[in-house]
C-alpha cells in the first residue's frame, strides 16, 4: 500500500549566475505528490552521488504524455508496491526537462514521485527543480553543468527543510544530508576543473537554505 503525501515545493530564487538557465522558472513550482510504502521509509541512506535506488516518476495519464520516454515503473523501483503504472524512463530526466518546457506542461499535472528513502527523495526533488527551470547544458562552457546542478541541489535541500515534518526527518538528519550533498556538489566542480568562487557554495550553507525554504511562498 502506497501512502500519498503532498510536499510543498514553492518556486525559489535563482542562486547561480543568470546565464546558466535559458528559461528559469518558466513554470512556477508549487507542490509535488509523493508516494511511499506505508511501512517503509528509510532516512539513513547516504547521498553519495550514485544513481538513486527505488525512485521513479510515475505518470498520472501515460496516454497524454506519449512524447516522453516511458517504461513500467515496477521494473525500476522495486518494493514500492507498483504494479502496472507507467513511469518516466530513468534515462530521460533531461528529455523531460526539455519536453515539458516545449509542451508547456506543468510537471505536477504529468508526474508524481515514488520514493522510499531519503537519498531517492533528494534526487527526486533535485529533478523536480530541473523540470521547472529549463536550461541547456553547454559542453563548451566549463562549469555549466555544475552550476545547473548546484541550483537543483539547493532547491532539493530547501524543500526538504520546509517539508521535514511531512517527511518525518529530524534537523540532524537534514544536516547530514546537506553536508553529503555539499560534498557531491564540490566534487562536480572539481571533475569539471572549474573552481567556484570563495562564497559560491555558500548557497548550500544551512542558514542560506533555511532562509530560502522559509521565505518562499506557495502560490
Amino acid at each position: 500500500m502506497l501512502l500519498a503525501k503532498t510536499l510543498e515545493t514553492p518556486a525559489l530564487p535563482l542562486v547561480v549566475p543568470a546565464r546558466i538557465f535559458d528559461a528559469f522558472a518558466w513554470c512556477a513550482s508549487d507542490t509535488l505528490e509523493w508516494r511511499r510504502p506505508a511501512r517503509s521509509w528509510a532516512t539513513n541512506t547516504p547521498l553519495d552521488g550514485s544513481d538513486p535506488a527505488r525512485m521513479v516518476f510515475v505518470f498520472h495519464d501515460p496516454k497524454g504524455s506519449a512524447y516522453l520516454p516511458m517504461e513500467l515503473a515496477r521494473l525500476h523501483a522495486f518494493g514500492l508496491g507498483l504494479t502496472n503504472e507507467w513511469a518516466l524512463a530513468p534515462y530521460a530526466i533531461d528529455n523531460a526537462t526539455d519536453e515539458l518546457y516545449a509542451h508547456r506542461e506543468r510537471p505536477r499535472d504529468v508526474l508524481w514521485l515514488a520514493a522510499d528513502n531519503l537519498n531517492a527523495l533528494f534526487w527526486g526533488l533535485h529533478d523536480w527543480a530541473h523540470f521547472h527551470n529549463h536550461g541547456t547544458f553547454d559542453e563548451n562552457a566549463p562549469g555549466e553543468r555544475s552550476w545547473t546542478e548546484l541550483q537543483c541541489d539547493a532547491s532539493a535541500l530547501a524543500w526538504m527543510w520546509r517539508n521535514r515534518a511531512t517527511l518525518e526527518i529530524s534537523s540532524e538528519t537534514w544536516e547530514r544530508a546537506r553536508l553529503e550533498a555539499l560534498g557531491v556538489c564540490a566534487r562536480r566542480f572539481e571533475a569539471e576543473q572549474v573552481a567556484p568562487g570563495a562564497t559560491d557554495l555558500d548557497v548550500l550553507a544551512a542558514e542560506s537554505l533555511k532562509n530560502l525554504a522559509e521565505g518562499a511562498r506557495v502560490s
